[in-house]
């Protein structure tokens, strides 16, 4: 079994196509088809089903997968160690909660980008839990998340520290006036939004019960929804203070057991630490103790 090989596997599997998995190898599909035969008969046993649409794993490739993942990881990171020479440069891709990218890392990515021209530095944002996966599967070097994060493969350090806020129309003068308005609204991120299960835990303890569900891709949308009576949101103080000042929504400041949480950094635990990656947190320090 090559580690070329389970580098086609992997890309099969993530791709679910073998033409899709091709054109993202830079090679045939003839020749992507072959090598997985190949590791197939090597290994005694099917890795994938093949149906009109493309393949699907079958359970012992769902047993190998992980391993692929994991060689894929440690042979990106066995090329980045003999290239390194020290020196900050090469591609960098750090996650982002939108929140956290607006409010705190323009300063960060200013700075970085001045003292490090050899690195091309990118910004994925996501939810707190699109953003773990990412780190997980390596399609970032590390990501700003909401905390707390508990996972075996993830080291992580404190980065910033929010005082998050209620957001509403600004008619509405106490939260627990939402129940008698009759069905509420909570404006959110999609799926996997850390503060949305906040707003819903915050909610439920003034009563506010039978949520239903508007997302929405941006924050100032959200924003706009609030201020327009569309519903209810939670966002951090300083992403919402400039729309409370013009008077567009009010804000409901929350008790600290409820308001503040903290923003991680985070990597997986194994991953290479790059010169690029190493300067980006000395860049970041500075900035993190001057918001504290």
């Amino acid at each position: 079994m090559e580690l070329s090989d389970l580098r086609i596997f992997e890309a099969v599997a993530r791709t679910g196509a073998m033409n899709r998995a091709a054109a993202e190898l830079h090679t045939v599909q003839s020749n992507v088809t072959a090598r997985v035969r190949l590791l197939e008969d090597g290994l005694g046993a099917a890795l994938f089903e093949r149906h009109s649409r493309g393949v699907r794993l079958t359970p012992a490739g769902e047993r190998l997968l992980p391993f692929a993942k994991a060689a894929a990881r440690l042979v990106a990171d066995a090329r980045r160690a003999v290239a390194d020479d020290g020196v900050p440069q090469g591609d960098l891709v750090i996650g982002s909660l939108e929140t956290t990218a607006a409010l705190h890392l323009s300063p960060v990515l200013t700075g970085f980008a001045a003292a490090h021209p050899g690195v091309d530095l990118a910004i994925r944002t996501g939810t707190t839990a699109e953003l773990i996966d990412d780190v997980l599967e390596g399609r970032v070097e590390g990501a700003f998340v909401c905390g707390p994060v508990d996972h075996p493969d993830i080291v992580f350090e404190t980065a910033f520290h929010e005082d998050l806020v209620a957001v509403t129309a600004p008619g509405l003068a106490d939260l627990r006036d939402l129940t008698a308005q009759g069905e509420v609204k909570i404006v959110v991120l999609r799926a996997g939004c850390s503060y949305r299960r906040k707003l819903e835990e915050i909610l439920a303890a003034r009563g506010v019960t039978g949520l239903r569900i508007l997302e929405f891709g941006t924050i100032e949308t959200i924003l706009g929804c609030a201020a327009a009576g569309l519903g209810v949101t939670l966002l951090p103080r300083g992403i919402a203070r400039g729309a409370a000042d013009q008077g567009r929504v009010r804000l409901h400041p929350l008790p600290a057991r409820e308001g503040r949480v903290t923003t991680l950094f985070i990597r997986r635990k194994d991953g290479y630490r790059a010169p690029a990656m190493a300067a980006f947190m000395n860049h970041l320090y500075p900035v993190r103790a001057a918001a504290e």
